[in-house]
């Protein structure tokens, strides 16, 4: 585990990491799997919550694969999806159950991955700047792999205009830089906790410089929030948040002479104007989801079937491409997301009382949890979570170094519940 994290750019370069990720899960899963161990190791309801998300996927997905004759390719795509998907996000959050994987040692191999985001960052701003833009390139093992090959393209370093201005941006271990601004704010996060100073800092500035050349601006929005919602949890005013919050909007809207809804549109119209284009895309792609959505409101459409168009047909993306809860609504229908934001809150729910009592690593998994529901909005969960799959390990061990409910026999467990 600790190799396989470390080792983040080696599984780049050969173009496996999509495949690789969910195929060590599942084999360190399937390792030593025993019902009387199951029972032993009391699973958090969170982890059954993602398995009935899994179990939904597929129910839907195969509803929808029967309307078009359960084409192979189509049946191919939307399993590996699923598998390095919601059966990705269970598999990490219950190894710690299965498997004695400490926090510390997640924490240092996410550490020493993201204190190489200084060097891999070096070197393609060293490639742009002496050579120029490059076009992205198939690793040699990512060819034989049938199906989709964008998410395998080792991408370079490019200029992009931001608030007008040329700036850098790449999308490094990730197809998207959108996707890259997610990982690097989740491995600031669990390298936040890193006890080795030195490698806590040059974890922290990798991260950091890979958050701010990702040009992701949702993510550069919930940086401050996640070290507020932390510290709301360690001078208790987080008991109070409602108020506080109330009290705050009031006090700004007074002071600046504006209403409620002035106060929230003028910072997103600020926040759109820096890559406009990008915002009316995603705006119009979600609004054409949530239309689809409506024709099969309970339980979607199953596989990604429809795509939309704009621009005299010069723009084609499908349908949930973006947002994941309109991905979900579209893809899964109510019972989906029903199931979906049960799987959200309930993993939420375990940090809650910990962090409410002083622990710190919980209340920064709260806060990361967080932060992670927000950036859903802008991309689809399914889709990004094989590259901070680290993170649900890092949450799963968490969780089984805090329950102390476990039961070592039929024994314990018949007086437990009185049976």
């Amino acid at each position: 585990m600790y190799w396989t994290i470390v080792l983040t750019p080696v599984w780049w370069l050969l173009g496996l990491q999509t495949l690789l990720y969910p195929t060590v899960a599942t084999i360190l899963l399937a390792t030593n799997f025993d019902l009387d161990k199951l029972i032993k190791r009391s699973i958090p309801l969170c982890n059954w919550a993602w398995l009935g998300m899994v179990l939904v996927a597929l129910w839907t997905s195969i509803q929808g694969l029967s309307q078009i004759g359960f084409e192979v390719m189509k049946t191919i795509a939307t399993l590996v999806t699923l598998f390095k998907g919601y059966f990705l996000i269970f598999s990490c959050l219950t190894l710690p159950f299965w498997h004695r994987i400490r926090v510390q040692v997640v924490t240092r191999a996410v550490a020493w991955m993201a204190a190489c985001f200084l060097i891999t960052l070096g070197i393609q701003l060293l490639i742009l700047i002496a050579v120029g833009p490059q076009l992205p390139f198939l690793p040699p093992l990512a060819r034989v792999i049938p199906g989709d090959k964008m998410s395998l393209m080792v991408g370079f370093a490019i200029i992009q205009p931001f608030f007008g201005i040329p700036l850098a941006r790449t999308g490094l271990y990730t197809p998207d830089p959108p996707i890259l601004g997610v990982c690097a704010l989740l491995s600031f996060l669990i390298s936040y906790s890193e006890t080795d100073r030195r490698l806590r800092k040059f974890a922290m500035a990798g991260s950091l410089a890979t958050l701010i050349i990702s040009q992701s601006r949702l993510a550069w929005i919930c940086f401050p929030l996640s070290f507020l919602i932390m510290n709301g949890f360690r001078s208790g005013l987080v008991r109070q948040s409602s108020l506080w919050a109330t009290s705050f909007i009031s006090f700004i809207c007074g002071l600046v002479g504006m209403t409620l809804t002035e106060l929230l549109t003028k910072p997103l119209e600020t926040f759109n104007s820096a890559r406009a284009d990008s915002s009316k895309d995603r705006e119009y792609v979600i609004d054409a989801t949530i239309e689809a959505w409506k024709e099969s409101p309970w339980i979607g459409w199953g596989i990604v079937e429809r795509t939309v168009t704009w621009g005299n047909g010069a723009f084609e993306l499908p349908l949930g491409t973006f947002s994941s809860y309109s991905q979900v609504l579209y893809l899964h229908g109510s019972i989906g997301f029903i199931f979906f934001i049960a799987a959200l809150a309930l993993t939420l729910g375990c940090f809650w009382q910990p962090a409410l009592q002083g622990n710190k690593i919980c209340s920064l998994a709260f806060a990361s949890l967080i932060v992670l529901y927000i950036l859903c909005q802008a991309t689809t969960l399914t889709w990004m979570t094989i590259y901070f799959w680290y993170f649900f390990i890092w949450l799963g061990a968490i969780l089984a170094e805090t329950r102390h409910n476990y039961v070592s026999s039929w024994e314990q467990l018949s007086k437990k519940y009185k049976i």
